[in-house]
């Protein structure tokens, strides 16, 4: 059995990690929680393999050296589709991965044409190949890289202003390949995009989509945490969650007050 208080480590390399907590403390709400982010190494989405499957394992051994988690949970795509095995290899704990929820999608697509926005780097690897293969094969599975929507969604977490047209640009990179004007569901393929959820909703209806669903994978995150921890107890009163950080840049601190709104009062260096 687990000592109570020992948290669920979830890592991202900015703060789109946080689309996973959401639904994890949500079904946990007694859960207690350490949040790293790897600011040193962000972002990931335009990095090479080689240098995520260098990293990440390295780093999530130290966080577990100093914070003891008793669940690890990889909330980014991109580190998880190329360095999740890795991770497993390296740790003694249970490790969630972050996948494409390509699998929901295709079960619900009626126009059977999906598309799967991420980040340059998870739009290509060979694990959402068989991801679409094992679970879409009947599907045209488009696919798209933004990079410039995952630091869209740190802007917005920081309170600045937006430009619409980086969400309108980045759905017309689905729906001007050939079949996108059919379709009718979009994996948000990296845990930053579900926080900009609103303004891609605003721009499907600007670029002239067909009416799309868009689905990301938190809420099926949150009930494997809780499969995962099984019998071993949750504290009455858990310790305000942990905000880690690999580097203190300026623009942390603007992040506070949306940190603290998901219980991480405390921000630390790593």
């Amino acid at each position: 059995m687990t000592e109570p208080q020992a948290p669920v480590l979830f890592f991202d390399s900015g703060v789109g990690g946080l689309s996973i907590l959401e639904p994890a403390l949500k079904l946990l709400p007694r859960m207690p929680v350490v949040y790293a982010a790897d600011r040193a190494g962000f972002p990931y989405g335009t990095k090479s393999e080689a240098e995520i499957t260098a990293r990440v394992p390295a780093l999530l051994g130290r966080l577990v050296e100093r914070y003891r988690p008793r669940i690890a949970v990889i909330a980014c795509n991109t580190a998880s589709t190329i360095a999740l095995g890795s991770v497993r290899a390296a740790l003694d704990i249970p490790v969630v991965g972050t996948v494409p929820a390509i699998k929901p999608a295709a079960i619900s697509s009626r126009s059977r044409v999906i598309g799967v926005l991420g980040t340059e780097a998870t739009v290509r690897q060979p694990y959402v190949d068989r991801l679409a293969a094992e679970h879409g094969a009947d599907c045209l599975v488009l696919r798209h890289g933004s990079a410039a929507l995952v630091a869209l969604a740190e802007a917005k977490l920081r309170g600045e202003p937006l430009d619409p047209e980086i969400a309108r640009t980045a759905l017309r990179g689905l729906v001007e390949q050939p079949g996108g004007d059919r379709m009718d569901r979009v994996v948000l393929a990296c845990t930053h995009f579900p926080l900009v959820q609103d303004e891609l909703e605003a721009a499907a209806r600007e670029v002239g989509a067909a009416p799309l669903l868009f689905l990301h994978g938190g809420d099926g995150i949150a009930r494997r945490i809780d499969y995962l921890n099984g019998p071993s107890p949750w504290p009455e009163k858990p310790a305000p969650g942990i905000a880690v950080f690999t580097r203190m840049d300026p623009d942390i601190e603007p992040l506070r007050p949306e940190l603290e709104r998901r219980g991480l009062p405390q921000i630390e260096l790593l």
